[in-house]
């Protein structure tokens, strides 16, 4: 919302400022002005700052008062801040618009909202897949379980790039940063291989859920892990049977233990014949690119 600030009021100097300075900067600008005998022709410049500085302030107070006034902070600035690719159901990009409303079930529902997402399956060199369960503060899917990273190529040039999927192995790096701390330099994008796609729709909540044309990204690594807390509850690696026990516990509701709906749909439909192929080391010859797979 910022970013409408700047291109309306031309206030990027004066957003930087905190309250304080910002009040004090504009009574000895006014001072100043009236001063001299250019007054009549600046005295609106900080009246402009003023106006921008109290729209922004108005919007913060409204959106932490409103009704997401209980949203993680966090969560909040990335929901307004990141912008998803907008794509028809051939994996067409259309557009762009905010995390936020991508995942509002009604305008997922009313506008047809698809975006593009990318689930991230990291194995060690023992083939055991590395799993994460989401924060608390997750706005969508809390405290489930999923493979290890799941998130969203933005609308920036480096993860809109199409050949290979190379923009969606691009957002997979940053976001194995993000959310576990692994190194750039221990997941290459060029050790990324993309096995397929799928578009599902699953709803979180009665506000929440996603509605996602998915890629697929399969790499064996050893790497260095350290959560981030605002992104991460838990991480452990399982191997084949350890898995199917999850999915034993899930199915009984054990321990309260949930997986996320994305997760679930590629361990039915695909994972245990992939994971073949990563022990083979022939994953390459796994990958179909050309299909969209249409689950539910």
């Amino acid at each position: 919302m910022s970013g409408h600030l700047y291109n309306s009021y031309n206030t990027r100097p004066c957003l930087r400022l905190s309250s304080s300075l910002a009040t004090a900067s504009f009574v000895k600008s006014r001072q100043l002005f009236f001063s001299s005998n250019f007054a009549l022709r600046l005295s609106s410049i900080p009246r402009l700052c003023t106006r921008a500085y109290l729209s922004l302030h108005t919007t913060t107070t409204t959106m932490a008062d409103g009704p997401d006034a209980g949203m993680d902070a966090v969560q909040r600035r990335l929901m307004f801040e990141d912008e998803c690719i907008l794509v028809d159901e051939n994996d067409r990009v259309v557009g762009h618009d905010t995390k936020y409303n991508c995942h509002l079930m009604e305008k997922i529902e009313s506008e047809n909202l698809l975006h593009r997402a990318f689930s991230v399956f990291l194995f060690n060199s023992k083939y055991e897949l590395l799993l994460q369960q989401r924060s608390a503060t997750k706005v969508t899917f809390p405290l489930v379980w999923t493979n290890t990273c799941c998130s969203h190529p933005l609308y920036r040039e480096s993860e809109l790039i199409d050949d290979n999927a190379l923009g969606a192995r691009n957002a997979a790096q940053r976001k194995l940063l993000d959310e576990l701390g692994i190194p750039a330099e221990e997941v290459p994008v060029d050790q990324f291989i993309p096995l397929g796609r799928m578009l599902y729709k699953a709803p979180s909540d009665g506000k929440w859920g996603e509605h996602e044309l998915d890629y697929l990204l399969f790499i064996v690594r050893d790497v260095n892990v350290h959560p981030n807390p605002d992104e991460v509850a838990d991480v452990k690696y399982v191997n084949r049977e350890q898995l199917k026990e999850l999915l034993r516990k899930a199915d009984a509701g054990d321990e309260g233990l949930k997986l996320s709906p994305w997760f679930r749909l590629v361990v039915d439909n695909f994972l245990f014949k992939w994971w073949d192929h990563v022990q083979k080391g022939t994953l390459k010859e796994a990958a179909d690119m050309r299909t969209i797979h249409k689950l539910t």
